[in-house]
């Protein structure tokens, strides 16, 4: 239905909506489609290795009256292909540059902080949604501030546990709700990461749902 791209880097569209004009000059580069409900929800999405922040954006028709903000990783990989950390796919599974993740955690704290005083939501948090490597990104961001994130939902998550600096504060994480769902066919990302993060999310006293899904490295419209 739907596959998050990665290799090779697609060649945009023109942007059509109107999402850009009048937005606050928020520290990063995205696209954002808002809302005219007052105090309505704020989704981030945070794609995966080797694509940009139009990638997922076009999950925004689904969500209802929320304020959407779709963002582009800071670290390029080439012509419209971006992402959050460096990563290499080897022999022994992914091998992620740790430091290079919690530094960009940081550099993401910072932007929802910014977001939030912006776009005023009701409850004062946001929701995170990440696919791939935007999943981790979601999983430890949540992990680290929670009391800055109302839901979290993470698709083909590439792993997050390995890149935490300190364990969880787990009196912060009480009834902290999580999604993940994870391709049973993924061959970029197998499921057996997903297996993990439900495993470890399952240990805290979050609120977690989690599937598996008969589909690839993609979105499922389930």
């Amino acid at each position: 239905w739907y596959t998050p791209q990665h290799y090779p880097p697609r060649r945009l569209r023109p942007f059509q909506y109107n999402a850009m004009q009048n937005q606050p000059d928020l520290p990063m580069v995205y696209v954002s489609s808002s809302s005219s409900t007052e105090a309505a929800p704020l989704v981030i999405l945070l794609h995966g290795y080797g694509a940009n922040e139009h990638d997922l954006f076009e999950l925004h028709r689904f969500f209802g009256q929320v304020n959407t903000l779709s963002l582009r990783a800071p670290l390029v990989l080439a012509p419209y292909s971006f992402a959050w950390f460096e990563l290499a796919f080897t022999t022994d599974g992914i091998a992620i540059d740790t430091d290079q993740a919690r530094q960009r955690v940081g550099l993401l704290i910072d932007f929802i902080q910014e977001d939030i005083k912006a776009y005023s939501p009701a409850s004062g948090k946001a929701i995170l949604v990440g696919f791939s490597q935007g999943a981790s990104m979601a999983a430890l961001t949540t992990l680290n501030q929670p009391e800055r994130i109302q839901a979290t939902a993470m698709i083909s998550c590439s792993g997050a546990v390995d890149m935490l600096e300190k364990e969880p504060e787990l009196d912060k994480l009480s009834g902290q709700p999580f999604f993940v769902g994870h391709g049973q066919y993924d061959q970029v990302v197998p499921i057996e990461h997903g297996r993990a993060t439900h495993e470890f999310l399952n240990s805290l006293p979050v609120t977690l749902e989690y599937h598996e899904y008969k589909m690839a490295h993609e979105i499922n419209q389930n």
